[in-house]
């Protein structure tokens, strides 16, 4: 069984579960942030795969938050908390981006075929 669909109980009973709804409630916002912030990198955003690159960055660098349900997630948290999670998400955001630039900044450039 996947655990996505079932696991099997300690006495051996297969239980059916699905594990499918919960998710990383950071990772629509750390999406959403890679893309506005995409207009100040354009060397990083004509590349799709490197927008990849930088929001699993981003994501590595922000704590998860898995859940079920946004709408509870939302609920709960504070203005604080809501603004504490957006300056978060845009530090490691700016972080990604600044990372793969240099990166690709530091590659040698290539040869042209004489």
């Amino acid at each position: 069984m996947t655990a996505a669909t079932g696991t099997t109980a300690a006495n051996g009973d297969v239980m059916s579960l699905d594990f499918s709804s919960i998710h990383n409630h950071h990772e629509s916002s750390v999406f959403e942030a890679v893309v506005e912030m995409s207009a100040r990198f354009p060397e990083v955003a004509a590349r799709h795969e490197l927008l990849i690159d930088v929001a699993c960055i981003a994501l590595n660098r922000v704590q998860p938050r898995y859940i079920r349900h946004k709408v509870d997630y939302l609920f709960y948290l504070t203005e604080a908390e809501r603004a504490a999670n957006a300056q978060m998400i845009a530090s490691a955001v700016q972080h990604a981006f600044d990372f793969v630039s240099a990166r690709e900044r530091a590659k040698p450039a290539p040869k042209l075929a004489a």
